[in-house]
């Protein structure tokens, strides 16, 4: 079929609305990476676009010279991997049991779940809840508060809910159970909503600060995003202190290192590995949009 004058200038027009979009949305990533192997004092000047002017890899430096950032990407790590499992595997299961049409009381559980959505039990009393639990300084109290989440429940629940009837009953037919059909049937075919839902649990996981200040003392514990704060913090204190030395000595570390130098190496820090992830999930959020278009 040949294109007429008004199909090539909606073309135009669409590729156009795209690539602006697109520089949008990457120049303020690429404009932090390029300030994170900037010089300091050159960064203060103003002016980078989409090159460092004055290469360095101070900011990087005074990053990693922290001894606890191994310790705090490892904590991350842990808190991660075991955070998304729990939750994801409590969460489909949950959503599983709310997709059954016989459930008792099915109304009423959905009524206390959306209540928790817009109502929390507040900072204090929940404070008061983990310490008597004696979860204070454990990694379970940056997971086991996280295992449900309502929202992703209420996904699963809906997938499951497209999926044919027949399914599970003949797998029922060969003496299969309830938690046999569930791992064995409706889990191998769940794959792009699990795989979507647990990329977003493992970025809310890997991005997590606030819990950790409030729960953790150890500093064995601490993980990254909180470790983070902690020296981005630690260079504004430096800042001041370096007050106190000779100008020349002065001079020397502000052209190395700023706050806002060592803030967006910090962030490409805490960026680019969670980032890293999306390539290999990319395929399940198109497949994921198709699930539930087409009938037969």
């Amino acid at each position: 079929m040949r294109r007429n004058l008004e199909d090539k200038g909606l073309d135009l027009i669409i590729y156009s609305s795209l690539i602006i979009l697109a520089f949008l949305t990457l120049y303020p990533f690429w404009n932090s990476l390029a300030i994170s192997f900037n010089a300091g004092a050159d960064t203060a000047r103003g002016g980078i676009t989409f090159w460092p002017r004055e290469f360095t890899f101070a900011n990087y430096e005074y990053v990693f010279d922290d001894e606890r950032l191994i310790n705090g990407f490892m904590i991350t790590i842990i808190r991660t991997v075991l955070g998304t499992l729990l939750s994801i595997s409590f969460t489909a299961a949950f959503g599983y049991a709310m997709a059954k049409r016989g459930l008792i009381g099915k109304k009423y559980y959905m009524i206390f779940c959306v209540v928790t959505m817009y109502f929390h039990g507040g900072l204090i009393p929940t404070y008061l809840l983990i310490r008597e639990l004696n979860m204070m300084n454990t990694i379970w109290v940056m997971v086991i508060p996280t295992m449900i989440n309502v929202w992703h429940m209420i996904i699963f629940r809906t997938f499951f809910q497209q999926l044919p009837d027949g399914l599970e009953e003949s797998a029922k037919i060969d003496g299969c159970s309830n938690a046999g059909v569930f791992f064995k049937i409706v889990v191998p075919v769940s794959g792009p909503v699990i795989a979507t839902l647990s990329l977003f649990t493992a970025v809310f996981h890997w991005n997590a600060w606030f819990d950790a200040v409030i729960y953790i003392t150890k500093e064995d514990l601490v993980p990254l995003q909180t470790l983070l704060t902690q020296i981005i913090n630690s260079v504004m204190n430096d800042t001041m202190d370096q007050l106190s030395n000779t100008e020349q000595e002065m001079l020397d570390q502000l052209n190395a290192v700023t706050h806002k130098s060592v803030v967006m190496a910090t962030m490409m820090v805490a960026t680019i590995p969670i980032m890293m992830v999306y390539p290999f999930v990319q395929k399940y959020f198109v497949k994921g949009v198709l699930i539930g278009s087409l009938k037969e």
